[in-house]
């Protein structure tokens, strides 16, 4: 079976790990890096492969199959169109773009010429993630009332050496609150509205490091979450799954989704309820721990991204899909900024009537 031709632009962090995974995987091989930096040069004379100064003069000159665009989120909708125009399926690293417009005119390129676009929200091909939303599905906890979730972790001062982080644009709701959100989409569906209060005080930068946020989903589950990069705790994502890259397993729970049969623990999948004898608030609790399939989550992505470059799969999140996740963190920086809460439907306002999909 021939090898799928993947290039990548940027290689940055992320950029090098989508190297390492493409390296490792039997089906596909790296066709081209683009990144002016000197270590992206390094990495691709390091790997073997040819490198290039920036993503059009590389897909013109290899042709890959794919192409993995781990560029600066201002760049995102340059570059997609660039792999559209010609006929090059891309994953797109998140956010999906700097703006819902860029986002929307990402999907409406994609779906009028038929060339797909993947996002990088990497937890939707995570096991505990897709059993989560499995469970809801399939009525096991009856209907979701609530859901509670937070995400606490330490970063060091070091990490904030990089100008774009304390800046507008680069405080932990963008770069970390929009992994949640789309997981909570994922699971529940569809998001309608949020408040939130944000802080910046524990370091004082022009950015948040601190947010409490309420939601409303258009099933009617209501919900909350809770964010700092300034907290010591084993309580995210990152930490509770044993998937991220960079992070030690510490096997402990970060999401719990309520419902009028059950509740359910994510990532360890404890599943708590009465039974089939039923019972009440001050009857015993059954406890149960639901399989996981042992995949991993980076794997997973990559596996399905040469699925779609085949055409044997759709996007498990396309472009107008992360939109919608984009604009769910937009309306909470506006809920917080304005003190009121904000329905996503006005932050879609105009992008609706001229078309988005």
């Amino acid at each position: 079976m021939q090898k799928l031709r993947i290039a990548v632009a940027g290689a940055g962090l992320i950029g090098r790990e989508h190297c390492t995974l493409i390296t490792s995987h039997p089906g596909a091989v790296i066709a081209g890096i683009a990144d002016p930096a000197p270590e992206a040069q390094a990495l691709a004379e390091s790997l073997g492969v040819p490198h290039f100064g920036d993503l059009e003069t590389m897909l013109d000159a290899v042709r890959p199959d794919g192409a993995i665009v781990a560029l600066p989120t201002g760049l995102h909708k340059s570059a997609a169109l660039s792999c559209i125009g010609r006929g090059i399926p891309s994953l797109v690293e998140k956010p999906v773009a700097a703006t819902l417009a860029d986002a929307f005119e990402m999907a409406r390129a994609s779906e009028a010429s038929g060339i797909p676009i993947l996002v990088g929200h990497h937890r939707r091909h995570s096991a505990d993630i897709r059993e989560a939303r499995r469970v809801v599905q399939s009525g096991k906890l009856g209907r979701i009332v609530t859901v509670n979730g937070m995400a606490w972790v330490d970063k060091p001062d070091r990490y904030f050496d990089v100008a774009w982080r304390r800046e507008p644009g680069g405080g932990t709701l963008l770069i970390n609150l929009i992994h949640d959100v789309d997981c909570l989409r994922f699971i529940l569906g569809e998001i309608r509205r949020v408040g939130a209060f944000v802080s910046n005080d524990v370091r004082g930068l022009d950015v948040e490091d601190t947010a409490s946020v309420s939601f409303e989903f258009d099933s009617g589950v209501l919900g909350s979450f809770t964010i700092s990069d300034a907290v010591a705790s084993p309580y995210s994502w990152e930490r509770t799954s044993g998937q991220a890259l960079y992070f030690p397993h510490q096997p402990e729970n970060y999401l719990f989704i309520g419902g009028r049969d059950g509740a359910l623990e994510v990532p360890t999948m404890e599943y708590w309820h009465h039974g089939p004898e039923g019972g009440d608030w001050q009857a015993d609790l059954t406890r149960e721990t639901l399989p996981l399939d042992g995949t991993q989550t980076y794997d997973n992505q990559l596996a399905h991204f040469l699925q779609v470059i085949a055409g044997n799969e759709p996007p498990v999140i396309d472009a107008a899909d992360a939109a919608r996740t984009l604009a769910v963190i937009l309306a909470v920086k506006r809920a917080a900024a304005e003190a009121r809460t904000v329905d996503i439907a006005e932050m879609l306002e105009g992008l609706q009537d001229s078309g988005a999909p």
